[in-house]
């Protein structure tokens, strides 16, 4: 006895459902590769997060090395001379502070958000040859240096507030100079120096950091 053939509804009835398999299975398809795309962008985004803040934050301390230079220059320079103020002793980079007549070039290096070098001092390390661009002499490998190295080399200005008034010896301002005749002493022995510092990491990051300095003055 011959087999019937099968009805042609269910022939259609498989041929739609295989259909459908199909489009589900392209649907699951896109919506894993959005998934996966979307991941992808999600650890790029991390990444670059990740290397910007290293950035800013090699920024951060390159600045830092630089304040502490200058202030090495300024405890120096008041142990090894007669006077340590900008008037009689040769600092480099460093500025007589007038509040009421304002050196552009310093206002403009201490509050501009860019990089800007005019009339500053670059920082190349204690004796002054260091190259912190390059780190050449230094013993990590080529990978290292170029991960390590600055954009550009630190720079600072230093500028004189003038004597250190003690507490009670004249009205008080910044600079510290102000004190009345007859109302005990008129100096501790120090001078007052405002230190500020630009660096960059290395990338297009700038940090600005700023600190004040107490010197023997003679």
């Amino acid at each position: 006895m011959s087999r019937p053939n099968s009805h042609p509804s269910m022939h259609r009835s498989r041929c739609a459902q295989r259909g459908v398999v199909l489009v589900v299975a392209l649907i699951f398809l896109l919506l894993i590769t959005l998934l996966a795309l979307s991941a992808s962008g999600h650890t790029l985004l991390q990444e670059r997060m990740a290397g910007n803040l290293r950035d800013a934050q090699k920024a951060e301390m390159a600045a830092e090395m630089a304040l502490r230079g200058a202030e090495w220059r300024l405890w120096k320079a008041s142990s090894d001379s007669a006077a340590s103020n900008c008037g009689t002793t040769v600092i480099v980079g460093c500025y007589s502070y007038d509040p009421a007549n304002p050196i552009a070039h310093v206002e403009n290096f201490r509050a501009s958000a860019g990089w800007v070098i005019d009339g500053a001092t670059e920082y190349k390390g204690s004796s002054g040859s260091y190259d912190y661009t390059t780190l050449n002499g230094s013993s990590l490998s080529a990978a290292e240096k170029k991960l390590a190295a600055l954009a550009k080399n630190p720079r600072y200005i230093i500028e004189d507030l003038g004597p250190e008034v003690p507490p009670g010896a004249g009205a008080a301002h910044e600079s510290g100079v102000t004190s009345s005749a007859g109302a005990g002493p008129t100096s501790t022995g120090r001078r007052i120096y405002r230190i500020t510092a630009r660096a960059t990491g290395g990338g297009p990051s700038i940090r600005v950091l700023e600190s004040t300095f107490a010197g023997k003055a003679q």
